[in-house]
């Protein structure tokens, strides 16, 4: 279901010995900043907009068919690669549960930008992969570094709000959930209910990870059926 290892093709001594020698000094110099980066989570299910495309897409993302089959996730990865596979970093740091000063309207599914001028695409409104749903439903994390959560805030768009429209703001969310804390574990799971609502809908999940004050945002396109 996760990322699978790359296959490694045999590479000549001297360029491997070159190639390590790059990658050393690469460590040396931006290793510290990069370990914070290295592992993070998003909501699988149902799945994010961005984690979507990569399931879907991560290895076959050369298929022209990408276009009109999934055309949300084709015009991401067109506007950059790195919104597909940076799935698990849409995160913002030492906010202090001030959200919306932070997050502004339009720009919440990619968290104002939260990976520098990789993920705006994640805003823009249109036909979306959805996962189907009913209006009892359960919201699972994947989390590779297991940094466990302070809590979590569900919302759910709320009735007549059309996605594939309306790009989304604060008031057009409904809070439906608010988690306790959880342990560190790479999964975590919990119910959530979003009663009178069918069709397409936005699942808006805040997860306030317990390692530091670092906080995800994260669009998952569901059908209510």
């Amino acid at each position: 279901m996760y990322a699978d290892t790359p296959t490694r093709r045999r590479t000549p001594r001297v360029v491997s010995t070159v190639l390590a020698g790059i990658v050393a000094l690469l460590t040396l110099f931006i290793g510290p900043w990069t370990e914070s980066a290295s592992a993070h989570g998003s909501i699988v299910d149902p799945a994010s907009r961005s984690y979507g495309c990569w399931e879907r897409w991560g290895n076959d993302h050369l298929n022209p068919d990408m276009a009109t089959e999934d055309p949300m996730c084709w015009q991401a990865f067109q506007a950059n690669p790195n919104t597909m596979w940076n799935w698990m970093s849409l995160f913002r740091e030492n906010l202090a549960g001030n959200w919306q000063p932070a997050i502004p309207d339009g720009k919440l599914c990619s968290a104002n930008d939260a990976q520098g001028g990789l993920a705006t695409s994640l805003d823009r409104p249109g036909a979306w992969t959805t996962t189907d749903v009913d209006n009892n439903f359960s919201v699972h994390l994947y989390d590779t570094a297991s940094h466990g959560a302070d809590f979590f805030e569900v919302y759910v768009t709320r009735q007549g709000f059309d996605p594939t429209t309306d790009a989304l703001g604060w008031g057009d969310l409904e809070q439906v959930a608010t988690t306790g804390s959880y342990p560190p574990a790479q999964d975590i799971t919990f119910n959530v209910s979003a009663p009178g609502r069918s069709g397409h809908h936005i699942v808006y999940t805040i997860w306030q990870a317990s390692h530091l004050d670092q906080t995800y945002f994260i669009c998952s396109d569901v059908n209510f059926t």
